[in-house]
């Protein structure tokens, strides 16, 4: 229940000749009071060391932390008020369940019927009250995992709760139902919820705003809509979407988009707000099969079709080593069968040198 704000906020390592080494580039972010937020990217891009940063594990090589306007940027983990759950179970073998989730409350000598509801009621939410009982060492890992996560949602008075990809080690169909309650016990009890993964559909079913990250580097914040529709960056393109975009060279010629030769759209941008190297990029829902030679299609042949049932990813190559994929209902094609392939003008991007550019309507050849 806080706002966190990073004001500058940058992380690096010196190097051996004394150069730095950024894990976490300077940057400005704020979490709104009651927001819940995932940071979204692959292992090694920047995510734990922002996490560990506003939870205090990690002191910033340069900016500020505020909760609430109060700068806690030297204030050490245990004085911030945050409960973070981690990637692995850490819990207390020696203790059973139910003391393991009692543990955070005892500390702050919270009366035993108190106590009691509040562990009952993250033990049911999490289907440990069959158990609670049980030592915790003769427990499963995802076991363990869960005990470890009650702990971080049994107080409701924290300013904040940080998750390091807290699900890791959850069966498959217990997350889905896990992602549903986390949201609904954030927006009860009005925790600010930050949630780190590299799963774009956890972070796009748990979270409101997500934040992408790559290289130490923010890419984009927005809704999961935002990052589906308008990626700012190839990166975010490739990054969400099962499949990713696709992305394909492309020219602007007397206003017409042109791949490997071929015209498939028109556009309205500037040729000027144009870098060197332009590229088209559209989600695989929005590419259709057509006649190999319908107009302002673009031709190529059937490489692979992959028949996941409700709907088929066809792949065209369209050009040696330039994939297309289609996300169709049905897929009456054999392979190495020629189709054209029309790209819907309202769901092209186009990207200069990786970045989005705007201003410029397209339109159907």
């Amino acid at each position: 229940m806080a706002r966190i704000e990073l004001k500058h906020v940058g992380h690096a390592y010196n190097r051996i000749d004394g150069t730095p080494r950024y894990a976490l580039y300077p940057l400005d972010l704020a979490w709104e009071d009651g927001g819940t937020y995932a940071l979204l990217g692959p292992s090694g891009c920047g995510k734990t060391t922002m996490l560990n940063i506003v939870s205090g594990l990690l002191t910033p090589s340069q900016g500020q932390v505020l909760i609430d306007g109060r700068d806690v940027t030297g204030i050490p983990a245990a004085r911030r008020n945050i409960a973070q759950v981690f990637q692995f179970p850490v819990v207390y073998p020696s203790k059973s369940v139910y003391e393991n989730l009692a543990f955070p409350l005892r500390c702050r000598n919270m009366p035993g019927r108190e106590i009691d509801r509040r562990v009952n009621e993250i033990a049911e939410l999490l289907n440990l009250d069959a158990i609670l009982q049980r030592p915790a060492r003769k427990l499963t890992p995802d076991a363990k995992q869960l005990i470890s996560l009650g702990r971080g949602l049994v107080r409701d008075d924290v300013a904040v709760i940080l998750m390091d990809e807290p699900l890791t080690v959850i069966d498959p169909q217990l997350k889905f139902h896990l992602r549903r309650k986390l949201k609904d016990i954030s927006a009860r009890h009005g925790h600010t919820l930050v949630y780190v993964t590299h799963d774009q559909n956890e972070a796009m079913t748990l979270a409101e705003q997500v934040i992408v990250m790559d290289n130490g580097h923010v890419v984009q914040v927005g809704t999961p809509q935002d990052l589906f529709e308008n990626p700012a960056h190839t990166h975010v393109g490739y990054f969400i979407g099962s499949p990713s975009m696709n992305f394909l060279p492309c020219v602007v010629v007397d206003g017409e988009i042109r791949c490997f030769d071929q015209p498939v759209a028109r556009t309205k941008v500037r040729t000027d707000a144009l870098g060197a190297n332009l590229t088209l990029g559209i989600r695989p829902e929005f590419v259709d099969i057509v006649a190999p030679d319908g107009a302002g299609s673009l031709a190529g042949r059937v490489a692979d079709t992959q028949d996941l049932g409700a709907f088929s990813i066809v792949t065209v190559m369209v050009a040696e080593g330039w994939p297309v994929r289609a996300k169709v209902r049905h897929a009456p094609v054999a392979p190495n069968a020629e189709v054209g392939l029309r790209l819907s003008p309202d769901w092209i991007r186009l990207f200069a040198d990786g970045a989005l550019v705007s201003g410029g309507a397209i339109s159907a050849m």
